[in-house]
């Protein structure tokens, strides 16, 4: 198969695949299983994520979907996790808010929702903490779903706290801040601060400069008073998480 009818192959495979296996029916699940098993079992899914250096940005972002939509099965996670790097390398290379991004955080939301992968994005941190500042409210969301998903794992939470983070991510902590991420941002706040660390790794976490732990969770943190002002949100939900939170 030539290059031209790889690419029609991949962009019918994603579509087809999503709209076969959207329908919520027993059929269209069992359809939806036997169609990824087989491109899984017919070696497919090398074949697609080869996509994912080709030069069209387009093909980039129809390869990234067609492993989203490969992703939902389990067995499948276990060979697309091995380009988990080249994922978070078009994450960081490409432009702020672009399709690109977008897509690949998707990617990586769902092999992240179990504690399996989890470990394989633990050095991604900064880069997604950094994604929050400069980016879109869809962006901000879907960053946001793959950080409160790893600060869900108590086991990746040490690379967490020490990964750099922006000062300038406290300003999303208000009023103005949409809802959608403002919830995201304190359910992930949340998971911070249920994990208790020891006097001396707090010591220790403080010397490291600008890390997460230093930016929201040490006594020097201006998150505190921001989170105050943020229990007379307008939204009760808003409110309810800020109090679960300071309680």
């Amino acid at each position: 198969m030539n290059l031209r009818r790889n690419k029609e192959a991949l962009s019918n495979s994603g579509g087809a695949a999503q709209s076969r296996c959207s329908g919520g029916h027993y059929s269209s699940a069992v359809f939806c299983l036997f169609l990824q098993n087989q491109i899984r079992e017919l070696e497919g899914i090398p074949v697609i994520a080869g996509f994912l250096s080709d030069p069209a940005p387009e093909v980039r972002v129809q390869a990234l979907n067609a492993l989203n939509n490969l992703c939902m099965n389990i067995q499948n996670q276990e060979q697309i996790k091995l380009y988990v790097p080249q994922v978070l390398e078009l994450i960081e290379m490409s432009a702020v808010n672009s399709d690109l991004q977008l897509g690949a955080l998707r990617l990586l939301t769902n092999l992240s929702v179990t504690d399996k992968h989890q470990h394989l994005l633990k050095g991604s941190v900064t880069l997604l903490l950094s994604l929050l500042v400069v980016s879109s409210e869809a962006l901000q969301v879907q960053t946001l779903k793959v950080l409160v998903n790893l600060s869900s794992n108590p086991d990746v939470m040490d690379d967490i706290v020490q990964a750099q983070a922006p000062a300038s991510v406290l300003l999303l902590f208000d009023e103005r801040t949409s809802p959608a991420v403002l919830l995201r941002l304190l359910t992930f706040v949340g998971n911070l601060k249920a994990w208790r660390p020891s006097a001396q790794v707090a010591d220790e976490l403080r010397r490291k400069q600008d890390c997460l732990f230093l930016v929201m969770l040490d006594e020097s943190s201006q998150l505190h008073g921001k989170l105050v002002r943020l229990l007379s949100h307008p939204a009760g939900e808003i409110q309810a998480q800020v109090a679960r939170i300071l309680t």
